[in-house]
């Protein structure tokens, strides 16, 4: 037991003596170093003190997210991670796995755990199905959602504004003089995706192009290979640039585009969203809107934060403003140029 409790110990950055003290509940432990303490004892599977059971919430905090396999995802818990730690407090990262492994088995877990709160990543607490999505809210577990999949009232959410970051993107290849413009977004009912297309349609119903905005929308799956089925789709309607939903989606349209005999941007033209890591040194590299990661991860851990501490936070969503990255995958249209490159 000495050993584990050394372990203990070193995880927390304390004594033994002090561990003791602690699992002792004796006087004078300051709240974040008693925190830390009962952090490692979760850590290493110890039971705590039984006056720290229940009543008292651990320093654990679950993450959970759809996929490791998106870049933003990553990137997004790095963020939240680093804000978390500074507070003293440990995540637990909880992602599906081909084998099965879904959000109701980890929300199962990090219930059993009494953990200190929840942030849900591109997901929404919803996804643990209805019987655990009550025991959260029944339960007052604190929770935060980032980029939320679905609607979530009354739950403390961040995201992106994700209007703002289609009119930029639209905007821009306007500004290049497409019209024709092609928009490949996630599957039907993700609620980021269906944002952008609401601001799609107000653009392109003052657009001269002679397709409807309907034939140039197509939803997938969030990877390459449905960026590049929907690019199949949308060369074969003449589109001269292409907004997608995330920097995957672009990437497999690029990619189709080249397989076509098409170049980029000189045949058409790409958008991604969210400047994932490498995307500035890809061959073209790429034209994307940036995703705030690090002032969302700061927001979403002082939401949790202010949760944890017994105090109520906004019901309204906090949305953070994207930046435009404009890159080699855009470029002024060029529909001869096009047409003779797709005879080639």
């Amino acid at each position: 037991m000495t050993k584990r409790l050394s372990d203990v110990a070193a995880f927390a950055g304390v004594s033994v003596a002090t561990v003791r003290r602690v699992l002792g509940d004796k006087p004078g432990i300051s709240p974040g170093t008693r925190a830390a303490v009962l952090t490692a004892l979760d850590v290493f599977g110890l039971d705590r003190p039984a006056a720290f059971r229940g009543t008292v919430k651990g320093g654990l905090v679950g993450l959970v997210v759809p996929d490791l396999q998106n870049p933003i995802f990553p990137a997004l818990v790095e963020s939240v991670s680093i804000g978390l730690v500074k507070l003293g407090l440990m995540t637990c990262l909880c992602t599906r796995t081909a084998d099965g492994v879904s959000e109701a088995n980890y929300i199962e877990l990090l219930l059993r755990r009494d953990v200190a709160g929840i942030v849900f990543i591109g997901a929404s607490y919803a996804d643990a199905g209805p019987e655990y999505g009550r025991e959260l809210r029944e339960r007052g577990i604190p929770m935060v959602l980032v980029n939320a999949a679905d609607e979530n009232e009354g739950v403390a959410r961040v995201s992106v504004d994700d209007e703002a970051a289609a009119e930029q993107a639209l905007a821009h290849l306007s500004s290049l003089g497409h019209t024709r413009i092609g928009l490949i977004l996630g599957p039907q009912g993700h609620v980021p995706s269906a944002r952008k297309l609401g601001v799609y349609v107000r653009h392109m119903r003052t657009s001269p192009t002679d397709q409807t905005w309907r034939d140039l929308v197509v939803h997938v799956p969030f990877s390459m290979e449905g960026g590049g089925a929907a690019m199949t789709r949308l060369l074969g309607l003449g589109v001269t640039g292409v907004v997608c939903a995330s920097d995957a989606l672009a990437l497999g349209a690029i990619r189709t585009v080249r397989r076509r005999g098409l170049s980029v941007p000189e045949g058409v033209s790409v958008v991604g969203f969210d400047d994932s890591t490498y995307m500035s040194v890809v061959e073209a590299p790429l034209t994307t809107v940036r995703q705030p990661v690090r002032a969302m991860g700061a927001a979403a851990v002082e939401l949790l934060e202010t949760q944890i501490n017994g105090q109520s936070v906004p019901s309204e969503e906090l949305l953070l403003e994207p930046q435009l990255i404009v890159r080699g995958s855009t470029g002024p249209c060029r529909p001869q140029a096009r047409a003779g490159d797709a005879k080639s």
